[in-house]
């Protein structure tokens, strides 16, 4: 791997793992899965991956073309995804993500509750809300299809891109699988903190994409 790629590599692997946000999902997938066994925790979170890695995957390969097919440039998709991005940035500075995806998991919780009253077992929380949106969201497609479409035609540097969002989904499942319990319990100061210094430099990282969206819209 060439210095330019491994750069590349670190860059995607930081936005990725910034963006999914492992430690902000996990407080909250143990939350979903609490009083539940060992097994069940293990297979959610590897199903869960499993399903956000289709997707992501699928977008990596297939989201440019997506793009052309709508009419939509690259210059616009970037700037576009980089407000989205700064979006979600600020709000895991100001712990409002978080505040959000704890909800949303309690109102699908409270659904499936009330949808099947008499269901025996927990529910399965592997696709949804697990897999989509909360581990393959908006941000984490937009980064994907981004760090994809600007290294189209160079195989080498895709695929560090393809390395760096595998790498960040096997951590995200070791995460969900093995420190759920511990991150919990760990309490919400942990979480909070990891989850404020990944926000800022997901601003940071945002503020670069649309800086390379208006760069090059306006000079095609």
């Amino acid at each position: 791997m060439s210095p330019s790629d491994l750069s590349l590599f670190l860059t995607s692997f930081v936005t990725l793992l910034v963006v999914i946000d492992p430690p902000g999902v996990v407080p909250i997938f143990a939350s979903l899965t609490s009083g539940t066994t060992r097994a069940y925790r293990f297979s959610m979170a590897l199903r869960g991956t499993l399903v956000a890695t289709f997707i992501l995957f699928a977008f990596a390969f297939g989201g440019e073309a997506l793009l052309t097919a709508v009419g939509i440039t690259l210059p616009a998709f970037s700037t576009a995804g980089g407000l989205l991005l700064f979006v979600m940035g600020f709000e895991m500075v100001f712990e409002k993500r978080t505040a959000r995806r704890s909800k949303f998991a309690e109102h699908v919780a409270e659904e499936s509750h009330l949808r099947h009253p008499d269901q025996l077992g927990p529910e399965d929380i592997s696709v949804f809300p697990l897999g989509i949106p909360m581990l393959a969201g908006p941000g984490a497609i937009a980064s994907t299809v981004l760090l994809m479409s600007a290294n189209e035609g160079a195989l080498t540097a895709q695929g560090a891109v393809l390395a760096a969002l595998g790498l960040v989904l096997v951590l995200t499942f070791l995460s969900l699988a093995f420190l759920a319990e511990i991150i919990h319990r760990a309490g919400e100061t942990f979480s909070s903190l990891l989850s404020r210094l990944m926000g800022i430099m997901l601003c940071a990282l945002a503020v670069q994409y649309v800086f390379n969206g208006l760069k090059d819209g306006l000079l095609s």
